[in-house]
Order: structure tokens, then sequence, then C-alpha cells
């Protein structure tokens, strides 16, 4: 989210950032706001180190939306996390270089890709992809290839995981709720003052978030399977 912030006497452009997690309960977890006018490798192992010291031990799987850096720094301070780069973000940088009479006919094929059941199956359409738009679209075909490591990794996981892990929707959804808060305040006179909006927008909006996610039972028992004892559980013996 980007905001308008008054410093040294002139408004300046700056970003906030939001982490959020679902925990072993099931439940969305606020991991952490940060406020920058930057972003890159530097900015994301500052934040990630940052997380670590304040106790968070491990991430199974973490679903980004591709920032510069992002990806190495979490590799760095959480080595055994899986990562997922959001595919919605990469079908809307894909979109912005696809002529407009083209588009339809690009999300159809594009559906065969990342709708499939399996990864060697969705890796045969990025094939026919490629053979169908790569002449007309080499960067865009080129940037599937690219990230297509991070952007397959939903596909070793089960339909219910698949649906929680290949978006970054659930941070887009807050991201929304807080800016029904904020349109209306104009430029902020202070970081301090954006930060403290935000947060008591954020504690109403956490007053919903009392129950697991769907189907929660059956998730967080196949990724105990996957990820044994990475992941805590309480068993009722």
């Amino acid at each position: 989210m980007h905001f308008k912030v008054k410093e040294e006497g002139r408004f300046k452009s700056k970003a906030f950032y939001t982490i959020l997690a679902i925990n072993c309960e099931g439940k969305k977890e606020l991991l952490g706001l940060y406020l920058s006018e930057s972003e890159g490798a530097n900015f994301w192992l500052q934040v990630l180190t940052d997380l670590k010291n304040r106790g968070l031990e491990d991430i199974l799987i973490a679903c980004i939306d591709n920032l510069k850096g992002f990806p190495e720094a979490v590799s760095s301070i959480y080595p055994a996390c899986e990562i997922q780069t959001c595919i919605i973000h990469q079908i809307r940088n894909s979109l912005k270089y696809i002529a407009s009479k083209n588009k339809k006919e690009f999300m159809n094929d594009i559906k065969l890709v990342y709708k499939a059941e399996t990864k060697e199956i969705a890796e045969t359409e990025l094939d026919n992809l490629e053979e169908k738009w790569g002449k007309k679209y080499p960067i865009v075909i080129k940037s599937w290839r690219t990230n297509w490591l991070c952007l397959s990794t939903y596909f070793d996981y089960t339909p219910d995981i698949r649906r929680l892990i290949y978006t970054t929707n659930t941070v887009e959804r807050f991201h929304r709720q807080i800016r029904k808060v904020t349109k209306t305040k104009g430029p902020f006179t202070s970081d301090m003052a954006l930060i403290k909006i935000i947060y008591l927008a954020y504690c109403q909006i956490k007053k919903k978030w009392t129950k697991p996610i769907p189907n929660w039972p059956l998730t967080i028992q196949q990724l105990s399977i996957r990820f044994g004892d990475r992941v805590k559980i309480d068993l009722i013996t």
C-alpha cells in the first residue's frame, strides 16, 4: 500500500508492506507491518531478520508477489521454506504486454497451465503456450519460464492447500479493508500518524479472525505428513 507522508517539510510517497500468516491453528495472524521508501534484497533481509529475532522459528510455505529481493531474503533466513510466487500477479503482469484483441484467447490458453492437475501436464501446456504465442510475445513467455520454479510449487500439494498458497489475495483483501479507513484521510503528517491509523484499523479487522480457514483439520494433517516435526500440532492421546 502506498501513502503520502510528510517528512522534512514535504510529502514523500512511502510503501506499507504487510506480512500475514496462517498459524498452526489455521487462523490468520499478522506478523508484521513495515514502512519503507524503497525495497530490495537488503530491505527484505532486514524484515525477515526482524521476524526471526521476534521468535518466528519457521515458515513452511511463503506465498509472495515476486517483489525484488524477497525470494532471496526468505531463503537466506528460512532456507527450508518453500516459495510460491503469486499466480494472479504473474497473469496480471503478463496481460500488460498482450494486445487487447489477443487477451481473451491468451487467458484461455494460460488457464490450461495454472489449472492443470499435475506439474507435468502444466509444463506440457506451457510448451504449447510457447509454441503458439512465443514469437509474438517472447518477453511474456520468458517471464513464465524464468519464474517457473517458484510459480509451480503449489502443484506438489492437494487442491485445498493449492487454493491457500497459489495467490496473495488474502493480503490484498486485508489491504482493501485498510484502504476503506485511510482513503478519506489525505496525506499523513508523520510516519507514526500513518502507523497508528493502520494499526487501529487492523485491531478492528482481526476481531473477525476467530475461526480457522475452511477444511483446516484435513489441511494441517497433510502438512504434518509432508513437513514432519516442523509442524507442531496437539494430538489427543
